[in-house]
């Protein structure tokens, strides 16, 4: 089965184009097969944009998983985790702690990350951080459990 993706980069330097961005090719890269970006976006960190993406993107175009890159840490504009949970029917801390964890032997400060995952619907989000190397990092933590939850979610798990 495939995947279809939505992939929001949150950064005000990149949505005012003083920087590339270079999150969306490393979420590509890294989820690989059976997953396809079918959707990207850069914003701004506005969380009241993000919100409303998110649930356009759920609601509406029912994506089965959004990952978001970006405002995960503790800066003022920062708002990527609250903006995230305000739209979510539950979350789902195991995959936010796994993404930790990854980074936590080679990056001092992945403490310091305030992602969240959650499903809204039928729909998984996942807030990664926002470099490239960052998001190779945790999405090798989660991509091998990432088709069974989406399994569970569109409620397609044979039993036995």
């Amino acid at each position: 089965m495939d995947y279809d993706v939505a992939v929001i980069v949150l950064s005000d330097r990149v949505a005012a184009g003083e920087r590339r961005d270079g999150c969306i090719p490393a979420v590509a890269e890294s989820l690989g097969e059976p997953f396809a970006v079918a959707y990207e976006r850069i914003i701004a960190d506005d969380p009241a944009a993000l919100q409303a993406e998110l649930i356009e993107l759920c609601d509406r175009r029912r994506m089965p998983l959004i990952i978001t890159s970006g405002g995960t840490g503790l800066a003022p504009r920062d708002r990527t985790p609250q903006a995230t949970a305000a739209v979510l029917d539950y979350e789902v801390p195991g995959i936010a702690e796994a993404m930790r964890a990854a980074s936590a032997g080679s990056v001092k400060t992945a403490m310091l990350s305030r992602a969240v995952a959650g499903v809204r619907g039928r729909t998984l989000i996942v807030n990664l951080p926002g470099s490239p190397k960052a998001v190779r990092e945790t999405l090798a933590a989660i991509v091998p459990a990432l088709p069974h939850a989406l399994e569970l979610l569109a409620d397609t798990v044979a039993d036995g």
